[in-house]
């Protein structure tokens, strides 16, 4: 049981060693227990129920470069290369590369949290330590945890089938002969079937594809620039016109200072979409990865150079490309058109008079969405395996097939997403769109939700006096998560705001709004009355368990350190590098 712990208890024991709280350091270590046990304890606790089954576990099959990629990948999806079109037509340039910067300063915090916790005591197979719920559980209160992973689960199980739906509209770009459902169909299968299969399949999929997006928005970042200065076709000189003409914003509800402001907020609103779950399949991931300390603090501190670059700069490229007003950009939007057709990448790269590169980057953004719903397939498998082992979702969800993968998580998760199939019928298209919407504040919840366990996690590393233990602790981030916090929470309880002005009424909208957050209520508060529990509603600091599981992972790190290689050459050093 983690143990709930005093001022007076100064030394902790784990299952291989011995930590002198007042000494601040370990002061036993049983080397033959660790090589018996593996990385991390496996007691039960009040706060975390573990799974025992050692021969049915997660299997750690990722690498190093799976992880980066899919940090990468996972920060890269058909938002950026389609959701930005809304997004500038509503907002006019300024307020889209505004609204993109204020983003990228509350995703590094958030990322930075969770690649804290998870980077500090790493799950070993047996568990999901990365999920969100699973944090949430071991540093707040379990019945937050049980709401916090059923929010996560609908989120991330509808964006596998949004993904999929997007894959087949995607196709209909060059042809409609094949019905759409049979599109959806192949997409789902492809996604369960990879992901039915050993992880180090899944990750090794992700590494392509997600080289392909990142290779793609390179280049249309590149092509960006050179037609800025007017190297196109037709050698016309861009340069910063459409922030000059039509505008910089489109004040699309009012005009003045207030319509600038309401164009970035907006702006905020609509973005936030491209990098929904980005962070959480980081930390997701790490319970399945080799040397996970080191891999997961690579991907999560250069995870803010990456926002830079292409969130920031993607955006910069797209408002200089083409207006806000453009006429085949509104026809497209208000037709629906799919893929590359409402692509603002492709609408400025053909005003250019460039011809072939449409079909490129529509065959990207194919690959983007597959990829996505490939990444999402796994990250809602694995949050259900995470609550079936500690009891808050049926047990035979959590069993695990001989490649160590969470099969029955997985086979929920495909008949789930069948729901993809309410596209097939413009009757029906309104309902999952609603869906969807609804998703991206879930995705808005569990964030606040993962801030406010980092916050009791920081606590209790004080409490314990393990601040120097810590082996990735960013830079002012105690400081920076509060910003993220406000932002994300704002968010949360302003994101309908123009609905209530009259002539932007809508009961639909409405409800996709605000119906989120008392849903996650009453699952958190049921969760309380069904448990009796709600008297307590956090653990106290002295209740919240960092110590069981360090001493291990701390030795395992030390052994990994002593017996890695350094890159030889200047190639895999530049490799080691950059992934």
């Amino acid at each position: 049981m983690f143990a709930k712990r005093d001022k007076e208890k100064e030394v902790v024991e784990s299952s291989t060693g011995v930590f002198d709280k007042k000494a601040g350091q370990v002061v036993e270590i049983d080397l033959e227990s660790l090589s018996a046990q593996g990385s991390s304890s496996k007691e039960a606790s009040k706060n975390y129920q573990d799974s025992d089954d050692k021969q049915h576990r997660l299997k750690q099959g990722l690498s190093a470069r799976h992880i980066q990629l899919i940090a990468l990948g996972g920060a890269i999806g058909t938002g950026l290369f389609v959701g930005t079109s809304s997004t500038l037509h509503e907002c006019g340039p300024a307020g889209l590369f505004i609204s993109y910067v204020i983003i990228s300063t509350v995703l590094y915090p958030i990322m930075n949290s969770f690649g804290e916790m998870v980077c500090y005591l790493p799950g070993d197979g047996s568990d999901s330590a990365g999920s969100v719920a699973h944090l949430v559980g071991r540093y707040v209160d379990p019945s937050l945890s049980f709401a916090t992973g059923w929010n996560y689960f609908y989120c991330y199980v509808i964006l596998v089938a949004a993904e999929c739906t997007a894959a087949s509209g995607v196709v209909t770009y060059w042809t409609d002969a094949v019905p759409t459902g049979a599109w959806i169909t192949i997409f789902l299968f492809v996604c369960i079937g990879l992901n039915l299969s050993a992880v180090k399949y899944f990750g090794e999929t992700e590494f392509w594809f997600a080289s392909i997006k990142v290779l793609c928005i390179i280049g249309l970042i590149i092509l960006s620039f050179i037609l800025f200065w007017g190297g196109g076709p037709n050698h016309d000189r861009l340069g910063f016109r459409y922030w000059k003409n039509p505008g910089g914003f489109a004040h699309h509800i009012t005009g003045g200072n207030l319509g600038n402001f309401l164009d970035i907020y907006t702006g905020i609103i609509k973005g936030a979409f491209a990098f929904i779950l980005g962070p959480e399949l980081v930390a997701l991931a790490s319970t399945e990865c080799h040397d996970q300390r080191r891999n997961i603090a690579r991907a999560s501190r250069r995870f803010v150079w990456r926002l830079i670059f292409f969130y920031i700069l993607g955006a910069l490229s797209i408002s200089v490309i083409v207006a806000y007003n453009d006429p085949v950009l509104a026809s497209a939007l208000d037709a629906g058109k799919p893929g590359a057709g409402s692509s603002p990448f492709v609408i400025g790269i053909q005003n250019a008079g460039i011809k072939v590169l449409p079909h490129i980057i529509n065959a990207c953004i194919l690959t983007s969405a597959w990829s996505a719903g490939n990444a999402f397939t796994f990250a809602s498998s694995r949050t259900l395996a995470t609550m079936a082992a500690n009891g808050q979702a049926p047990k035979i969800l959590g069993k695990i097939n001989r490649f160590g993968v969470p099969w029955v998580a997985v086979s929920l998760t495909g008949l789930i997403s069948c729901l993809a199939y309410l596209n097939v019928s413009s009757s029906t298209a309104n309902v999952f769109n609603w869906f969807t919407n609804i998703s991206t504040i879930s995705g808005f919840i569990g964030w606040d939700c993962g801030m406010v366990a980092y916050l009791r996690f920081r606590k209790a590393i004080k409490y314990n006096g393990l601040e120097d233990r810590l082996p990735y602790a960013p830079w002012g981030q105690k400081y920076l998560v509060w910003w993220s916090l406000f932002v994300v929470t704002l968010v949360i309880f302003t994101n309908g705001y123009a609905i209530f002005i009259p002539k932007f009424w809508n009961v639909s909208d409405f409800v996709a709004a605000y119906i989120t957050l008392p849903l996650f209520l009453l699952l958190w508060i049921g969760h309380k009355i069904y448990t009796r529990d709600l008297k307590k509603w956090w653990y106290s600091v002295e209740e919240i368990d960092v110590v069981t599981g360090l001493v291990e992972i701390e030795e395992k790190t030390r052994i990994l350190d002593e017996q890695r290689q350094l890159p030889k050459g200047r190639v895999a050093k530049f490799m080691d590098t950059l992934l």
